[in-house]
């Protein structure tokens, strides 16, 4: 079967940026764009920040400036109706809503193509469990680790290794509310403040001053 040619792509950007968040998804974001353009594709961007440069007038052919979180990009997605959908360019605040419209089905039934990184590969990489589980499939030695959904797992499982554990948040930018327990008290607050704003966290085994060779 020929594959669909792609006209219209929708690029998802990362946001205001905020202390702590780093900015240079725009550079990669008004570079996307500009290839894209090239290649005479329609694009279309998501961006509320109006300090960037991807959102200047003379870059995607429209602008949204709108909050980037699944119920306004699914609103753009049905009234532009892109071919192609690029999640990679605007860091995980792009990533996380475009792994939950692809878990809602809008992706599919909208029939747009997610171009470049799947999301299969996304999740692999994001999700802390899935993550450790490919890493054992290739045989490859890492900390031993269990992924939790709850603070009285994230206890079990941190007494079951052994501290001190580091506390590794999935879905998050740079290691975001992550954290390094050294016992029991340490570990009831960082999990605490790890779940307010993620479902899954890894408990790992921490090796403090190993250095990589």
């Amino acid at each position: 079967m020929a594959k669909r040619k792609i006209k219209k792509v929708l690029i998802i950007g990362s946001g205001a940026i905020r202390i702590g968040q780093a900015g240079e998804f725009d550079y990669s974001g008004s570079q996307a764009i500009k290839a894209l353009k090239e290649e005479g594709i329609k694009t279309i961007l998501v961006n509320p920040n109006i300090a960037t440069i991807q959102t200047s007038d003379f870059l995607a052919d429209r602008v949204y400036f709108l909050p980037i979180n699944t119920y306004f990009v699914e609103k753009v997605i049905k009234r532009e109706k892109p071919d192609g959908v690029l999640l990679g360019f605007g860091g995980q605040t792009a990533l996380n809503v475009g792994i939950e419209l692809a878990r809602k089905g809008i992706f599919k039934k909208q029939k747009v193509t997610i171009l470049g990184t799947s999301i299969e590969a996304i999740m692999n990489t994001e999700d802390r469990g899935l993550f450790a589980k490919k890493i054992k499939e290739m045989h490859l030695l890492l900390p031993e680790s269990k992924a939790v959904k709850n603070v009285q797992a994230a206890e079990k499982e941190a007494a079951k290794i052994g501290y001190p554990v580091m506390c590794r948040i999935a879905y998050a930018l740079g290691g975001l509310g992550s954290g390094v327990a050294y016992g029991k008290s340490e570990l009831l607050t960082i999990a605490e403040k790890a779940f307010s704003f993620t479902k899954q966290v890894l408990i790992e085994k921490y090796y403090g001053g190993w250095k990589e060779l």
